[in-house]
């Protein structure tokens, strides 16, 4: 009898610690009181990485668990779905055309509109309100080719586009909103098109290994390396305007984190996002004190 006692005691323990498991595992990717903040595959998104986790660390008893560089942006979108990541920052245009698939959109306010909806209903993630800056794509060449040839604009490129070497990041070339439909707007197409890692472009560029190149609006070595945007004139590329994005339960599950997040809302303009990527490109400072110290300037967070 004791030994069918002891039995059932260690069944039902087994059972309880499996039922414990298993919730464990559906309640996402961060363990209780550490909120997982991801980010792509680039400087940028290193920096809002630190930048969202010193907000979430000040302004609540949260800790976080930073991981920027887990790839592009199906990799980070798939963990945040998933829960595998609470929170990061994406951009509106590729929300509205990447992730959703929808159509292209012009208007910045209606693009976050359909982004903040479609979001929520079909992911039960939210879209917080615009950071203030938008990264959107920037065609560019180095200054004193494009002066000479006199390209100002993407529409001056179909008389030169076969003679000339394209370097662009492998998600610029698959993406709806990328290389193919940037061609078939023009009407050109390059006449050697090269793949590089996030980076490589701009070396590739400066170095004279490419023609022309593709940058985001916000990154610091366009003007460091004196690039020239050659400018979108048919206004191809919908708003980057970059956004903190959330899991609804992670939300609902931590009191006090959404205010915590509200706090970026409008806070930082193009220009500031583009010295702090510059401060990491190239003058090689930690992304953590990177975004830390402005923070702390900006009265943000305390020191």
């Amino acid at each position: 009898m004791n030994f069918l006692k002891n039995s059932k005691k260690f069944i039902l323990g087994g059972v309880a610690m499996v039922l414990a498991l298993s919730f464990a595992a559906c309640s996402g990717g961060s363990k209780e009181g550490t909120i997982v903040v991801g980010g792509k595959d680039y400087t940028e998104q290193d920096v809002l990485v630190h930048l969202v986790s010193e907000i979430i660390e000040d302004k609540t008893d949260y800790d976080t668990d930073r991981k920027p560089y887990l790839g592009g942006t199906s990799v980070v979108v798939s963990s945040i779905k998933s829960g595998d990541v609470d929170v990061m920052v994406d951009y509106t245009g590729t929300g509205l055309i990447d992730v959703l698939k929808r159509d292209p959109m012009k208007n910045p306010d209606e693009v976050l509109e359909v982004v903040q909806e479609g979001y929520d209903k079909e992911y039960d993630i939210k879209w917080f309100d615009p950071i203030g800056f938008n990264n959107t794509y920037a065609i560019t060449m180095r200054r004193e080719m494009a002066e000479d040839m006199g390209i100002e604009k993407l529409s001056d490129l179909p008389e030169y586009a076969s003679d000339f070497t394209f370097a662009a990041v492998q998600e610029f070339l698959e993406r709806e909103d990328g290389y193919d439909g940037m061609s078939e707007t023009y009407g050109f197409e390059f006449g050697d098109v090269k793949a590089m890692d996030p980076g490589l472009s701009y070396t590739a560029l400066k170095d004279e290994q490419a023609d022309i190149s593709v940058s985001f609006g916000t990154d610091g070595r366009v003007p460091a390396f004196d690039f020239k945007i050659i400018e979108d004139d048919k206004n191809f590329f919908p708003p980057y305007n970059a956004s903190v994005v959330a899991r609804n339960d992670t939300l609902e599950n931590n009191p006090g984190l959404e205010e915590a997040l509200e706090t970026l809302k409008g806070a930082i303009s193009d220009e500031e996002m583009a010295k702090m990527n510059s401060r990491v490109d190239i003058d090689k400072d930690n992304p953590k004190d990177v975004a830390r110290e402005w923070l702390i300037e900006n009265n943000l967070i305390e020191e």
